[in-house]
């Protein structure tokens, strides 16, 4: 299996995850109030994970010397 395959197995670990809390959030299986902030915890932690992965996957930094930013230079006049 290729490292993306790994990767994509683990994204999908991951929402399956977040989802499992969400439905037990939402159907009641919450009982007291440090529970509820264990599992918010956990969801947390899984999405802010899930965006790590994306941004990796996503490199959004240019990498080549030509883009939106203009170079004045270093002219004083």
């Amino acid at each position: 299996m290729d490292e993306l395959g790994i990767i994509h197995k683990i994204q999908k670990a991951l929402k399956r995850s977040v989802d499992d809390i969400s439905a037990s959030m939402i159907s009641g299986g919450v009982d007291n109030m440090e529970k509820y902030k264990y599992l918010l915890g956990q969801a947390i932690a899984y999405q802010l994970t899930l965006q790590e992965i994306s941004n990796l996957l996503n490199n959004k930094e240019q990498k080549d010397e030509q883009g939106t930013v203009i170079d004045f230079g270093n002219n004083k006049n």
